[in-house]
């Protein structure tokens, strides 16, 4: 299975992946009547695709296909893997099986290539980052990957809590705990005669002053990915002042507490980065305009061919639903429009499927030129 859809897009587009290709993309639920009923749906849509295969195909044996669908229809715990939609997609020699995490037209296909669009769609906006979950006394990291959060392992000496970071000393005279500020953490080490106040103080900028130590080390042998704070404002004003060992984003943020957040409210409350992240990356659609484009069916096809497209970019309003009137020409300029992702996507262009307003001059059908 590929990591990711541009790790999928990439294999599907190459010479090593032979068809022909039956394509079913289905939405999936989890709740035990919807799983039945994509089950039904995925069994129906492979009867159908059998019919067409085999008319256009006459000389191809289509059980080698039918083994591979029937493998996935007696997986039951298949049906119940968690995800928003699927991408499958057999040929007499793989199978390819894709989550996607986004609403899908259910739907099949069958030809010399596969259909892409939704693969597409789903491989956009997908950001990978880091997120330092930030709070006075403790710490936790989590990266978005996939646009899926999982928290990043941590060794037991990692300074997660403030007390591992720094250890601590009891004085029995006063029944309390004081921690112990390393001389080499910076200029509040000790306590000396300091007010309470103040102690807590400095103990708190020492705390964010060996988080940021031990990240700096953590991350010299990590993937160089974005990272992101989250916490309350007066946190992260804290630690932005006194580490300098890493660099986070100093433009996007999530000021709000982490405590006692589960992974799945933290990964809601991320949404807003995801936001912010997408609006900078649309407004950079907008200024290709300012260079060589087309947006004519006939020009984009010949662009396509030649290797000319940058960018290819499919509005939504393309994409309409229903099987249409004569199914031996199904979703015809659905066809058209994945051949000319395909060509794209073969000579090393992008292809992008967005809402009609965030394209480049909200136009339908637009492609950038290289040249």
């Amino acid at each position: 299975m590929a990591k990711n859809s541009k790790d999928l897009l990439l294999q599907l587009t190459s010479n090593q992946v032979e068809g022909p290709f039956v394509t079913i993309m289905l939405n999936t639920q989890v709740a035990f009547q919807q799983v039945e009923k994509s089950h039904l749906k995925f069994k129906n849509f492979v009867k159908e695709a059998k019919q067409r295969y085999e008319k256009r195909y006459p000389n191809l044996d289509w059980s080698v296909i039918q083994e591979k669908a029937d493998s996935i229809l007696n997986d039951r715990d298949f049906w119940r893997n968690g995800s928003k939609s699927l991408a499958i997609i057999l040929t007499p020699h793989e199978t390819f099986v894709h989550p996607l995490s986004i609403e899908v037209d259910d739907q099949y296909y069958v030809g010399d290539t596969p259909y892409l669009l939704a693969i597409i769609k789903n491989a956009q906006f997908n950001y990978s980052y880091y997120v330092l979950a930030l709070n006075r006394d403790s710490m936790a990291l989590y990266k978005m990957e996939n646009k899926k959060l999982v928290e990043v392992p941590l060794p037991a000496d990692a300074p997660t809590t403030l007390e591992i970071a720094l250890g601590t000393e009891r004085d029995d005279s006063r029944g309390v705990l004081h921690y112990r500020s390393s001389s080499n953490l910076g200029n509040h080490a000790g306590h000396g005669t300091n007010t309470k106040e103040e102690e807590l103080e400095i103990d708190w900028s020492n705390y964010y002053l060996a988080v940021g130590k031990y990240l700096k080390d953590f991350f010299e042998t990590e993937e160089k990915l974005p990272i992101f704070l989250y916490g309350l404002p007066e946190n992260q004003t804290l630690f932005r002042k006194v580490v300098r060992s890493i660099h986070v984003d100093q433009t996007i943020s999530v000021p709000s507490s982490p405590t006692q957040l589960s992974l799945q409210e933290l990964e809601k409350n991320l949404e807003s980065i995801q936001k912010e992240l997408q609006e900078k990356e649309v407004l950079a659609y907008q200024r290709l305009m300012d260079g060589k484009y087309v947006h004519h069916l006939s020009d984009i096809k010949q662009s396509a061919k030649t290797g000319r497209i940058g960018q290819l970019f499919i509005a939504t309003s393309n994409l309409t639903d229903g099987f249409g009137d004569d199914p031996d020409t199904e979703y015809d300029w659905r066809q058209e429009l994945n051949s000319l992702s395909i060509d794209t996507l073969i000579n090393g262009g992008d292809v992008y499927v967005l809402e009609q307003k965030n394209a480049p001059g909200q136009k339908g059908l637009i492609a950038s030129l290289r040249y």
